[in-house]
Formats: structure tokens, C-alpha cells, sequence
């Protein structure tokens, strides 16, 4: 099982990863598992918006590096929250690692609290945070992207807001998505549809114009030597052959 099975208050449904084995990292299954859910809701005439959260410590580990992802299908995922007509609020309480980051990147609103942390940890595997850009670089503050991008710093959920990654930190996610769940219930499904796609416009250009190399791009580090070195000495909890 790769999801909780989901609940629905009011209008909200929300939906939790539950891959505890891999830390909620993302999988083929995750993957489907996750579009699959969302097109229910897309086509549920109930659902108002939807809560993306998850069971344990950790919201994503990133991308699964036994059983990785088709980097197609995980575009897709993120392009399919973002054109959702229907708001996605991630609830974040653990940690976000690298792939994790794009999923949360494409969400609309989101809320994290004291526990979670953040890091773009590609370049230490010898990597890139690629596809995941795509959401990401509309909407991060640049100076932080160039730092985070680079050093693969851990950073918490007060810094992941400043910088734009997330829409608040608060001490009390719950007690914070109060106000912005009553928002979205008043709102009307066509006032709702109709203004997420104003804001989303610049990502979902990002998307349409910038997909394929990414992909592209990403397919030929994960390939290369210096990767397969990352991921050997990540797998094997050593440290790279090219650090200093």
C-alpha cells in the first residue's frame, strides 16, 4: 500500500503517503498510486480541494533509488497537481528530500510545522534537481535556489517559507489550515477552478516549455558514473568517492 485510505470532511478529501518502508520515496506505485487518487477527486463533483499529507516522520524521501519512477509518469504527477480545477494543500510534519520537493513544490498551499526539514540533496549524489525544477524555480526565491540547489544545506519549515517553498510555517499545522480550509469551502468550484488556473499559469508554461530536456537531462545523470557512485555510497551509507 503506497496510500492511506482517504478521508473526506466537508468537501476536503485528503489523501496521506503511506509507503513507510521507503519513507514515502517515490516510486512507481507511490507514483500511480497518487494519479490514480487524484483523478478520482478530479471527478468527484464533492470534493472542493484536497490535502496531500502523510503517515510518519517523513512527507517524501525523494525519488526511490531501487525502484525509481519513470521520470515521465513523475512529470506528469506534478503537471497533474498543478492543473488539477481543484485546489491541493500539502500538509507537511516530517522531512522533504529532493524529488519530495516537487511534489510539495506543486502543490497550491502549503502548511509545514516545527518537525519538518528540507533539502535539495541531488548534487551530493551527483545529480540534479531536474524535472523537479519545473515547479520549483517559478516560485522559489533565486538567491535560495542557487544555495540549496548547490550545497544540498537541510534547512526547516521557518527558512522553507521565506524562500517561497512553502506558503507558512507554523507551530500548529492543523490549527493553521484551519483558516484556509474554511476559505476554500466558501469559495465556488468555478471561483476556484478559474483562479488556480491564473496563478498557475507561469508553471504551467515552465511545463510545457522545458519538460522533455529535463527529462532528457535527468535520464543522463542518472546514467552517468559520478551518479552511480552517489547512489552506491547513499545505498551503502559511505561517503562518495569525490568527497573532500
Amino acid at each position: 500500500m503506497t496510500l492511506a485510505p482517504p478521508t473526506h470532511d466537508r468537501g476536503i478529501t485528503t489523501l496521506a503517503l503511506d509507503s513507510p518502508a521507503n519513507r514515502n520515496a517515490l516510486s512507481a506505485p507511490l507514483v500511480a498510486g497518487l494519479a490514480e487518487a487524484l483523478d478520482a477527486c478530479a471527478a468527484d463533483g464533492t470534493v472542493r480541494a484536497v490535502v496531500l499529507t502523510h503517515t510518519g516522520n517523513t512527507f517524501c524521501a525523494g525519488a526511490d533509488l531501487r525502484a525509481p519512477a519513470d521520470p515521465h509518469a513523475f512529470v506528469a504527477l506534478m503537471r497533474q497537481i498543478i492543473t488539477l480545477a481543484k485546489p491541493v494543500v500539502a500538509r507537511v510534519t516530517g522531512h522533504v528530500r529532493a524529488g519530495g520537493l516537487g511534489l510539495l513544490g506543486a502543490c497550491d498551499i502549503s502548511v509545514a510545522g516545527p518537525d519538518s526539514s528540507f533539502a535539495l540533496t541531488e548534487s551530493r549524489l551527483g545529480l540534479a534537481p531536474a524535472v523537479i525544477s519545473l515547479p520549483l524555480l517559478p516560485r522559489l526565491d533565486p538567491r535560495a535556489a542557487s544555495r540549496y540547489y548547490l550545497t544540498g544545506e537541510r534547512f526547516d519549515a521557518a527558512e522553507a517559507a521565506r524562500t517561497g517553498l512553502v506558503t507558512l510555517a507554523a507551530e500548529d499545522v492543523d490549527k493553521a489550515l484551519v483558516p484556509v480550509l474554511d476559505g476554500l469551502r466558501r469559495a465556488s468550484p468555478q471561483g476556484l477552478a478559474a483562479s488556480k488556473e491564473l496563478v498557475t499559469a507561469t508553471v504551467r508554461e515552465t511545463f510545457d516549455q522545458h519538460a522533455e530536456d529535463l527529462i532528457a537531462r535527468s535520464a543522463a545523470l542518472f546514467a552517468s558514473d559520478e551518479a552511480r557512485e552517489g547512489m552506491t555510497a547513499f545505498l551503502e551509507r559511505r561517503d562518495p568517492a569525490w568527497r573532500l
